[in-house]
């Protein structure tokens, strides 16, 4: 088992990773505004799902294939930023469409649970920086000898702690929902993170 003062030094880490802005930040954010707290919620159980999986991919060795094979890196990045600038573009549309005179009258969300979840999950999975992230963190709070037990439960501590950053934030995104609900303030926010999330995939896309 992995001693309490690791696993709390792990956490910490972890937890200012997951605060960092970048493309998991934006899609909570984004489905928080767009489908309320619960979309929200379901993006960043999207996120901790794939934390989970690349963390267990390490555990297996199989991470490590994209550190050890620039092709393979380099197919992952480029359909990760073909997907943020996909989402992007999304909200650019939107905000070209103008559809925000009724907002305040829908009852049901723009963006539902099952689609933010799905996002959030695509986001991570096809995030290769994730994977780098966890190789390069792992090995230091494991002991020479570690098992795939303590790897496992070091996955189970990263995914907890994504689920509970994504709860807060998506929390308070989705308390301020109605005042995202202003045609004015939704239109400027689809711009601002379509314009984000258009320069993030170009910026991963083009990063070494």
């Amino acid at each position: 088992m992995i001693s309490g003062t690791t696993a709390l030094s792990f956490v910490l880490i972890c937890l200012l990773g997951a605060m960092a802005p970048g493309p998991d930040f934006l899609v909570v954010t984004r489905s928080a505004i767009l489908g309320g707290r619960k979309a929200g919620i379901a993006a960043g159980l999207g996120i901790a799902l794939g934390v989970f999986v690349w963390v267990v991919a390490i555990a297996l060795g199989v991470a490590a294939i994209l550190t050890a094979s620039a092709i393979a890196f380099t197919v992952v990045k480029l359909i990760g930023a073909g997907y943020l600038i996909f989402l992007g573009v999304k909200a650019w549309l939107a905000v070209r469409r103008g559809d925000y005179s009724e907002l305040k009258d829908r009852v049901a969300p723009v963006v539902a649970p099952k689609e933010a979840f799905r996002q959030g999950l695509l986001t991570n999975l096809l995030n290769p920086k994730v994977a780098m992230f966890f190789l390069a963190l792992i090995p230091q709070f494991l002991p020479h000898s570690a098992s795939t037990a303590q790897t496992l439960q070091l996955a189970v501590l990263a995914t907890t702690v994504a689920v509970v950053w994504t709860f807060v934030l998506a929390t308070l995104v989705g308390s301020l929902r109605r005042f995202f609900s202003s045609g004015r303030v939704r239109r400027t926010m689809d711009a601002v993170m379509g314009t984000f999330l258009v320069g993030l995939g170009i910026r991963v896309a083009v990063q070494n």
